[in-house]
Order: structure tokens, then sequence, then C-alpha cells
């Protein structure tokens, strides 16, 4: 036992030995040049991934996160209604102690009122959403370009109004100016509201449709009483439970008069538009590991040819091909190790240069954010380096059973 073990374990020490001669082997040859280009085309295709992964995931959690902060994860509204203008009480049992469980971080209510807003000389239509004093500012504080939020606390309704940079654009409004809000309906109605602040989400497509005002407003021009709201948004500590809290509140919360939405029920497309990139990313990512690997059987093939006097008198000296064959593997697991540490340097580093410096900027009417966001999940680049160093070994066992196809005396014999 004891001379088996050992005749093993140098048999081991033999292979790592062998190949780690070929690997840093300082004088020059056509094989050392060949590891160089397969460890650069390894470390390039797995900067890519990291950064692919990286900007994809900054992206999708940057858009998120303006979406869920300025319309709440779930909302909740009478019965088949949605968002119109029909009003529900807001004397529920859930409210405003929905927000007293550890997944649900805070619910307030809100109401929709569609409207005019008229300049001397502009005129553009808009959403105007009602706040109360228990709307969370902490989102709009972030996006705000000039002004002010709305303090809706006092017992005078506010006159102010917040609205986009995209819609002060058009009207060529600033803060401090005067707008007539006009409201059709039976009979019209109109109200004199102040710029008190413009904010920009980034989110023109609906940065364009809204604009906050005191939830009042829309009460009085409703004709609702005091206790009349539109809904309530309610916000989430965890946005990956979204649906599990939903049908939560939605079955066991709520009654049957009224509904929980969640937001991407609500604003579909912008969702179905961010679930595309986990395509983009799944493509770009396979496209890498295909090159990856490629390259490294190319590398292992030119390796071997190489080698094959080394081969030949292995062979005669009494090496069987599983220990020539792990050789050739270990020397690839090498290659591939140093390239795959390369690229995980230069791919982090740029993803941190990105976050810090944000030098790649973005066309935000396009793409809803000014650059590109980056988002580092160390467990998603464990997996993705697991995952890489896998499948490129796994491709690499089919070339190195070329070892077997070579015979000892033709490979001692090749000048």
């Amino acid at each position: 036992m004891f001379n088996f073990d050992f005749q093993r374990k140098i048999s081991l020490n033999i292979e790592r030995f062998i190949t780690k001669r070929l690997i840093f082997n300082k004088e020059r040859s056509f094989s050392k040049f060949i590891i160089r280009i397969a460890i650069a085309a390894v470390a390039l295709s797995m900067a890519v991934m990291i950064l692919t992964i990286s900007l994809v995931s900054g992206f999708q959690k940057e858009i998120t996160d303006k979406i869920f902060g300025f319309w709440g994860h779930i909302h909740i509204t009478e019965f088949g209604i949605g968002k119109s203008e029909h009003p529900i009480s807001i004397n529920q049992v859930y409210y405003p102690h929905l927000d007293t469980l550890p997944e649900i971080k805070h619910i307030q209510v809100f109401a929709y009122k569609a409207g005019i807003i008229k300049t001397e000389d502009q005129i553009e239509g808009l959403v105007l959403k009602g706040v109360s004093s228990d709307f969370d500012w902490d989102f709009l504080n972030s996006e705000m370009e000039s002004g002010k939020v709305l303090d809706v606390s006092k017992a005078t309704v506010s006159s102010g109004i917040l609205i986009s940079s995209y819609t002060a654009r058009r009207l060529n409004l600033k803060v401090g100016d005067k707008a007539l809000a006009y409201f059709i309906q039976n009979p019209p109605r109109y109200r004199q509201l102040e710029i008190e602040g413009i904010y920009n989400t980034g989110l023109e497509e609906y940065d364009k449709m809204y604009a906050l005002v005191d939830l009042r407003h829309i009460q009085q021009l409703n004709d609702w009483e005091e206790h009349m709201v539109g809904g309530f948004e309610v916000f989430l500590e965890n946005p990956s439970e979204l649906e599990r809290i939903s049908e939560y509140i939605l079955y066991d919360v709520l009654g049957y008069d009224q509904m929980a939405q969640t937001i991407k029920e609500v604003y579909p497309n912008i969702f179905d538009w961010l679930e595309l990139q986990n395509m983009n990313e799944l493509i770009i990512i396979l496209l890498m590991i295909a090159v990856a690997a490629i390259n490294m059987i190319t590398c292992l093939l030119i390796l071997i040819l190489d080698r094959t006097r080394m081969i030949g008198i292995l062979k005669a000296l009494g090496a069987n091909n599983f220990q020539i064959r792990k050789i050739f593997l270990y020397q690839a697991a090498y290659i591939l190790g140093f390239g795959m540490l390369a690229g995980n340097l230069l791919g982090i580093g740029i993803a941190l240069l990105q976050m810090h410096f944000q030098f790649i900027q973005l066309d935000e009417a396009s793409y809803y954010v000014s650059y590109a966001p980056v988002n580092l999940n160390i467990l998603h680049l464990l997996l993705l380096n697991i995952s890489t160093f896998l499948l490129c070994l796994l491709f690499l066992l089919l070339p190195s059973f070329l070892v077997a196809k070579i015979a000892p005396v033709r490979a001692i014999r090749v000048d």
C-alpha cells in the first residue's frame, strides 16, 4: 500500500513538474507565443462577460429603482377601476398599519386627475398626481433639478406643483412661475398653480405625462369627501418579493371590492423592455464562452502537436495516455486560470472606474439614464467564473484524446 501511494504521488508530482516547466519556460518558442495569445483571448472574453453582466444588471437596477421610487411597488385601487377617477375610502383596516409588516416599507395615498397646463403661449396635457402628508419624498428629493418638493402638511391646500424638466422646457417655465391648469368636466374648472420644483427622473416617457400636486386639489375638483382618495401605493423592503406580497395583500388583506396590482402589471411596457436585456446578456455571455473555448481548444491542439517528440519520449519511458493527457490539461488549466484572473482584473477594474467616474455616457431620452450604470454582484461574478472555467475544461477533454493517436516510435523520429 505504501509503495502504491508513493508511486502515485511521484507520478502526480512529475506531471505537475513537467506542466510548470512548459508554462514557465523562459526560452522563446512558438508554443510560448501561442500560450500568450490564448491567455490574452481568455482575458478579453472574461472582461467582456464581466462588463456585460455588471452593465445589464446595473441598467436594470437603476431603471427599476426609478420606477419603484416614483410609483411604489404595488397599487391598491377599487376593483376593476385601476387608476381612474373613482375613489376609495382612506378608512381601511390596513391603512396606515400595513407598513408594520416587516416586508412592507411604506404605504401612502394617491389620486390622479387629467388636465391641461396652459401658459401665455404654450399648452400641454398632463396627468396630475395628488399626494398627501404621508408621501415619501426620498426618491424625488434625489431627482430635483431646481426648487423644492411640495409641502402638503399644512391645513391649507398647497397651490404648488412639481413638474418635470421635460414639461418645463416645453412650457418655458421655471421655479416661481405661475400656470393655469384646466380640467375638462361638467362644469369645467381650473386652478392657478405655482411651480415649486422641477424634477428629472430620466424616464422621459413618464416625466412628460405626470406632475405632482396637493391631493386636496383633486378631491375638490372631483367633489370627493375628505376621506376619499384614488388608491394606495405600497413600497416593499425587498422588490424580489413583489409577486408574493401582492398576492398576500390581494387575498388576505383586501376586501372583495378592492384589487392589488404590481407596478409591473400597471406599466408593463418598460418591464418587458428590461426583460429583453436578459436575452442580450445571455447571447453575449454564450458567445464569449464559445470564443474562449474555441481559442483554448486551438491552443491545446497546437501545444500537443508542438510537443509530439516529448509525448513519444514519455510513452517510451512508460507513461500512459492518461498521464500525458493530464500534463496538457494541467497546462490548459494554468492558461485558463491566468487568463481568467487577468480578465477579472480588467473587467472589474473598468467597471469600478465607470462606477466612480461615469465616463461612458448615454442618451438619457433613449436609455432613461445619462450614463451606463454598473452593479457588481459578487455571487454573479463567482458563478460566471466557475461556469466558464468548468465549461472550457470540459471542451478541452476532446482534443486531449489526440495524445492516444501519437505512436512513440514515429513521434521520436520527428525532426
